[in-house]
């Protein structure tokens, strides 16, 4: 009798499985552990958001919207897109309103890519970039980025990765899971690069708001960048709405149009409760935001300067609720040490490797965290790594 054959696609069945998620298995069969894992605020959405969401529901706002979202969520993100990134699109016809931003990071590759382009982005960086690439039928192309450099993408590194099937540049500043930023010169010389080679930027910025130093800047401000860039946000990080699933995309017409019809035929459009939640976080401007920001700012000042004094170098980072320290002196493997320390201390974070191969010898500390259980893990921390150094010896 004949062997069954697998049903599943190639191109699927070589995807490996998130190693976040991975880790998380072992996490959750492992009572009392302090989390500086799961990249999630530790706040309950604003009570005004949710409030909002409980009122849509009682008047019966339980409908299908337009494919592209409700007009007035469209004409609210583009002003709010207009006075924080400072660029401006048309909301009948450049703003689409996703199931978070993986869907619209998703819609603008399939979108765009054709069998074997090649699609340029930076690593470490957020687990589901690489496998997105791979499931629109594109080529991944990894560019390292540096802790020495902040963990800033440089336009050497990017020029040397371009080739002639070269088509998107993915970006992500503040990233996941590095806290790393570009400034405004180092993105004009990114802008430089895209335009001599005739790139299209897909830029997901969920974590601008939680910039800490300087002003944040979007690469589709810069003079002639907007005609080749797919803007991508949010509300899961900013507003503590991960479990809404909201976010939208914002780009040249022709884009939006070609995502629009993705979106329609898979997704149909986003729940209209979430849509309602989202206008009124825009509406009700940015006190909370702040609010949350200001907290993660001391928890950051605290948690790196913990793991600098533990002898796990890390820099710091500028942005996102995200340390990265490497954990070379120990040596251990990030794996190694992310098992250990769950296992002998009850701390979880998450190898690096997670993140791409240069990941490798550092971990992610999530301090969307309370303060005192951040005190407590670092303590925890401490007598693993006087372990791990001591059988070293």
């Amino acid at each position: 009798m004949s062997q069954p054959h697998s049903f599943v696609a190639v191109h699927v069945a070589a995807i490996p499985r998130s190693g976040i998620r991975d880790f998380f298995d072992i996490v959750q069969n492992t009572p009392g552990v302090i989390s500086l894992g799961v990249g999630e605020p530790d706040f309950a959405t604003p009570w005004h958001i949710r409030k909002a969401t409980i009122n849509a529901l009682e008047r019966g706002r339980t409908q299908y919207t337009s494919n592209l979202g409700l007009l007035k969520l469209r004409e609210a993100i583009s002003a709010y897109v207009a006075r924080k990134f400072a660029v401006r699109y048309d909301p009948v016809t450049q703003i689409l309103v996703t199931v978070g931003v993986s869907e619209a990071l998703d819609l603008a590759l399939r979108a765009v890519l054709n069998p074997g382009d090649e699609v340029i982005y930076h690593e470490p960086c957020y687990v589901s970039y690489s496998p997105s690439v791979v499931l629109a039928h594109g080529k991944p192309v990894a560019v390292v980025c540096r802790a020495e450099d902040g963990f800033a993408v440089t336009a050497e590194a990017l020029e040397a990765a371009v080739t002639p099937r070269s088509k998107v540049l993915l970006l992500n500043f503040p990233t996941n899971p590095t806290g790393g930023t570009m400034t405004r010169e180092q993105l004009l010389q990114i802008a430089a690069v895209v335009e001599r080679h005739n790139l299209l930027v897909i830029t997901d910025e969920i974590y601008s708001e939680l910039t800490f130093e300087g002003e944040h800047v979007s690469i589709a401000s810069l003079p002639g960048m907007a005609e080749r860039t797919i803007f991508l946000h949010g509300f899961s990080k900013a507003y503590a709405m991960t479990g809404f699933r909201i976010g939208y995309a914002c780009g040249p017409s022709e884009l939006v149009e070609a995502m629009m019809k993705i979106h329609q035929y898979s997704m149909l459009c986003a729940s209209i409760l979430a849509q309602e939640a989202a206008l009124e976080a825009l509406n009700a401007g940015d006190t909370a935001t702040i609010e949350m920001r200001d907290q993660y700012l001391m928890r950051r000042n605290y948690i790196v300067g913990s793991l600098n004094e533990l002898g796990l170098k890390c820099h710091l980072p500028r942005g996102s609720f995200y340390a990265f320290p490497s954990i070379a002196s120990t040596g251990l493997t990030s794996r190694e040490f992310a098992v250990g320390l769950l296992q002998e201390e009850k701390v979880a974070c998450v190898p690096g490797g997670a993140f791409g191969a240069c990941g490798e010898s550092f971990v992610r500390c999530c301090f969307a965290t309370a303060f005192d259980q951040i005190q407590t893990a670092m303590d925890r921390m401490g007598r693993f790594v006087e372990r791990a150094r001591a059988r070293g010896v």
